[in-house]
């Protein structure tokens, strides 16, 4: 994309209503824009990102073996009253009333909903296990929305919902989840630390938090630093072996991690002192398992091998993915602005051309540009007739995470500069290397 044909509306100064740093970058970097208290629209760049971090949500929940769909953003309510959460869920819900009367509510969650669809059309053991999640935008009007898309209103969600026939195999598809949402939120370069946490509406016993550390965070967290080391990698896991995934789990939660709702100061005194950390931490996603909490008042049963009606056993698994922009932000930035990581961001890097107008430099761009696409990676292409100072502090706001500058002194030594934009480093390469580089470096993502 030539940033000349692009929509950037960049900001030069910090709105004033932008309490945090996530906040004050998206509107600086023209992502977002507030249309009422908590709702925003999403423009070009914050869009881009939005879509990168859903693709990878998509990815890791087929590699778990879930199906995707998508339900409505408008419920009925008397859904709501078949489980009893309808006058329970409290202010934060939306509620309507259409032309003809009917109770309606802006879908907070769907849990309801989905267990509507499965007794409407799985009746034997034989279909399950059976997972299923959409990504779609929630509303829950919050008293006091604030910091951006941290705590807005209206916000874009993955959820998830798993059928078993028992008890084990709903631990089984809970575990799973744990595992891939590890993989998911390490791919976007985040440390999510799954932490024992209350379930609030959803219900049930068994849930985990996980929860990116920032001091901005809502949380107040106490976990064992080594949690902080765990690292899922590159390593491949066979979801259908309940074994293994039970181990990755045992391992990402044996050590001491949970937020002030569920702390055991007697557990937590146990760490050695040079290990306890106490801290804030943003919460990014949850998941729960409930058993038959909504399949008993609802009638989602299932014939067994006995030839007996019995009702499935559930969970639910939510990631945050509008919230995660923040979240990547709120860890991964300096003083100039957003450093995104690579398997985010919203173009792969930046070409500067130095001076525009001269035909060597304008040449060597066109033709980095090019190569770059054709590699199927995005360049950003800032071919706009400004000062260089301004191009630099353009990119370095946006965050891309390399940038290629172009300038007609080092096409005379036959080089161009890439730079990384979270270390500051530079290199001079050949231009045919430079593209090499950006390519070796994507190849992963």
């Amino acid at each position: 994309m030539r940033l000349s044909r692009y929509f950037l509306p960049v900001l030069k100064e910090t709105p004033a209503e932008a309490q945090i740093v996530s906040h004050r970058y998206m509107l600086r970097a023209g992502m977002i824009k507030q249309q009422a208290a908590g709702i925003y629209s999403w423009l070009p760049l914050g869009y881009k990102v939005l879509r990168r971090i859903e693709q990878i949500v998509h990815e890791e929940q087929a590699r778990a073996g879930h199906i995707a769909m998508l339900m409505p953003t408008l419920q009925p309510a008397d859904l709501w009253r078949e489980s009893g959460r309808y006058d329970d869920y409290g202010e934060e819900m939306l509620r309507i009333t259409d032309r003809h009367k009917r109770d309606m509510l802006y879908g907070p969650t769907n849990e309801e909903m989905i267990t509507d669809i499965f007794r409407s059309n799985v009746g034997s053991y034989k279909d399950l296990p059976l997972t299923l999640y959409h990504i779609q935008w929630k509303f829950r009007d919050e008293i006091r929305p604030r910091f951006g898309v941290m705590r807005g209103r209206e916000f874009l969600m993955k959820d998830g919902y798993n059928f078993d026939l028992t008890k084990d195999d709903a631990l089984h598809a809970y575990n799973r989840h744990m595992v891939s949402y590890l993989r998911t939120y390490e791919r976007m370069g985040l440390t999510a630390i799954p932490m024992r946490a209350a379930s609030g509406p959803i219900g049930g016993d068994n849930t985990h938090e996980f929860l990116v550390l920032a001091s901005t965070g809502e949380s107040e967290v106490f976990y064992d630093s080594a949690v902080t080391g765990l690292k899922l990698g590159a390593r491949k896991v066979d979801f259908d072996n309940h074994d293994e995934v039970a181990a990755v789990c045992k391992e990402f939660t044996s050590l001491y991690a949970r937020t002030d709702e569920t702390h055991d100061a007697a557990l937590f005194e146990a760490i050695p002192a040079e290990r306890r950390q106490v801290g804030r931490g943003i919460e990014v996603g949850q998941i729960f398992y409930f058993g038959t909490k909504y399949s008993e008042p609802m009638g989602a049963t299932v014939v067994n091998d006995k030839g007996e009606k019995v009702p499935v056993h559930m969970g639910s698994h939510g990631i945050g993915v509008s919230r995660l922009l923040g979240a990547i932000i709120e860890a991964s930035h300096d003083d100039k602005g957003i450093i995104w990581p690579e398997g985010v961001t919203p173009f792969h890097c930046g070409i500067v051309n130095l001076k525009q107008g001269d035909a060597e430099a304008d040449a060597a761009c066109e033709s980095l540009y090019a190569a770059i696409g054709a590699l199927g990676l995005e360049a950003l292409y800032d071919d706009r007739d400004e000062r260089a100072g301004g191009k630099f502090a353009t990119m370095d706001l946006i965050g891309l995470p390399w940038r290629i500058t172009v300038g007609p002194r080092g096409l005379k030594n036959g080089v161009v500069e890439l730079t990384s934009r979270r270390t500051g480093e530079s290199v001079e390469l050949p231009p045919e290397q430079a593209i090499a580089r950006i390519a070796g470096i994507y190849a992963g993502h």
